[in-house]
């Protein structure tokens, strides 16, 4: 152990010597190990954090659920909307017959939304989403509450002029946003009491604007808005032990006898499963995943050959004194593992400035751009062993040959 600690620490020295003696070489050296682990790291560290964000942005939609509406949410450039089009929006009153026919849900929501502007004395807000939810939307995409409460039983079956805010709108119509349980706002020229604040969610990529929306029972929307013309569809979320295949398959034979469709008949809705969105997530960002590994693996390679260069020319100049250490006794393998450690101390240098690097870029976006990146700990031992490996393999023929010199040869050399 003490011996290789020795080897370990002659290892270390030697390199900052080489630092202080070739700094423009070993510097050139240490920039292409920098940038290719900026490169490797930046990009594994913001697609991960990226990903996340919508990840569990998907997961806010409700896990284990299906959306069923006349349209299919996959989209793309061969999207056949015309087929769509025509088909029967869904119903309020499917919502019942789903339940009653289905082994496998436990909940269902009903849910319809518009643009609709929203005034409080001289102030107002224009082109704000509303949501008109039915009762058990809760249940499938839970709503944390900065202030107040959410719409209750009663207050959902009586269709009660009742609103909850999000934060920014509160703000934006109100000095702060605890003051504004209790007042009254009006929308579409109906008066409308808010009771509840929804917590800050941030900027969301897919799903609801949570900050910028007002949610209203389905039976008070129904007062404001025409259901046909509001984007209506119906949420199910399945039991704990059933899978979104089990409840979609379900589900299809289920919406076809309440759309009593016949056998020849092609469905006339869209079964839209939120695990094929999370699926599709992770196979996107594979892909982008990989372009950021080809970047970062070709600056490694060129910063591995600066390595190598750096290394052979150690070896040349430190010829006689890796004679003078055979002879006094230092065995192949010592030589082998103080160059080979060298090599590895010199790209874990350039690694560490590359990190530093990335976490200024986390810095940035999370600050500019309101968008939080991480860098997690198997990010970070990733980097290390890269650099590790890296090293080694950069330095072990030059290592390999100052470990095979002959020590009289090596001693009378210049």
């Amino acid at each position: 152990m003490r011996k290789t600690l020795n080897i370990l620490a002659s290892s270390f020295r030697l390199t900052m010597q080489e630092l202080r003696v070739n700094k423009l070489r070993t510097s050139l050296s240490l920039i292409g190990i920098s940038f290719g682990i900026f490169c490797i790291i930046g990009v594994l560290a913001t697609v991960n954090s990226l990903e996340m964000n919508i990840q569990n942005q998907i997961k806010s939609l409700g896990t284990n659920t299906i959306y069923i509406d006349k349209w299919e949410y996959a989209g793309g450039p061969d999207y056949p909307w015309w087929k769509f089009v025509n088909r029967p929006e869904p119903k309020f009153k499917e919502v019942a017959f789903i339940k009653q026919r289905s082994q496998l849900v436990s909940n269902v929501a009903f849910e319809i939304d518009s643009r609709v502007n929203v005034e409080y004395d001289s102030y107002a807000l224009q082109n704000v989403t509303m949501y008109g939810v039915s009762e058990e939307e809760n249940d499938i995409q839970p709503i944390t509450m900065a202030y107040g409460r959410f719409i209750s039983e009663n207050e959902f079956s009586s269709g009660s002029p009742v609103v909850i805010i999000g934060y920014s709108n509160a703000e934006n119509l109100f000095e702060n946003a605890s003051q504004a349980i209790g007042k009254e706002v009006k929308v579409k020229g109906h008066n409308a009491t808010i009771i509840g604040v929804i917590k800050r969610m941030g900027t969301s990529m897919i799903g609801w604007d949570y900050d910028q929306c007002l949610i209203v029972s389905y039976r008070f929307a129904r007062q404001l808005i025409n259901e046909d013309n509001s984007g209506p569809k119906i949420m199910v979320k399945g039991k704990d032990n059933v899978s979104s295949a089990e409840l979609a398959d379900e589900l299809e034979g289920v919406m076809r006898s309440i759309r009593k469709l016949s056998p020849t008949q092609e469905d006339n809705f869209s079964l839209n499963q939120i695990s094929s969105f999370s699926d599709r997530v992770s196979s996107l960002f594979s892909n982008i995943n990989l372009g950021g590994w080809a970047i970062g693996i070709l600056s490694l390679v060129v910063g591995a050959f600066g390595i190598a260069n750096i290394m052979f020319v150690t070896v040349k100049e430190r010829t006689a004194m890796i004679g003078i250490k055979k002879a006094l006794g230092a065995k192949k393998r010592s030589i082998l593992s103080e160059f080979l450690l060298e090599a590895a101390i010199i790209c874990i240098m350039g690694g560490l400035i590359g990190l530093l690097l990335v976490f200024l870029l986390t810095i940035i976006l999370t600050n500019v751009f309101n968008f939080p990146v991480f860098i997690s700990a198997g990010i970070l031992s990733l980097a290390i062993s890269i650099c590790i490996l890296i090293g080694i393999l950069a330095g072990i023929i030059p290592a390999y040959i100052a470990s095979r010199l002959d020590p009289v040869v090596a001693i009378r050399s210049k």
